[in-house]
């Protein structure tokens, strides 16, 4: 099988990592918080919010579907 080295690298660099927390989800999940509360960066949700209407909105309907 084809070995590709920056797949590996990606692997090996996510252990070390995972490693470093002694592989506690939690922890991890708390420095990842951490680091994206000091990065100064905004953070977007880019869930659809309830009501919201687009141009598709009725798309559904028109076409015999549920929504």
């Amino acid at each position: 099988m084809l070995q590709d080295e920056i797949v590996e690298e990606i692997h090996r660099i996510r252990e070390e990592y995972s490693r470093s927390f002694n592989h506690d989800l939690k922890a991890i999940f708390a420095d990842l918080q951490k680091q994206q509360a000091e990065s100064g960066r905004a953070v977007v949700s880019l869930s659809r919010k309830r009501g919201l209407t687009t141009r598709w909105s009725g798309r559904a309907k028109y076409l015999g579907g549920d929504d």
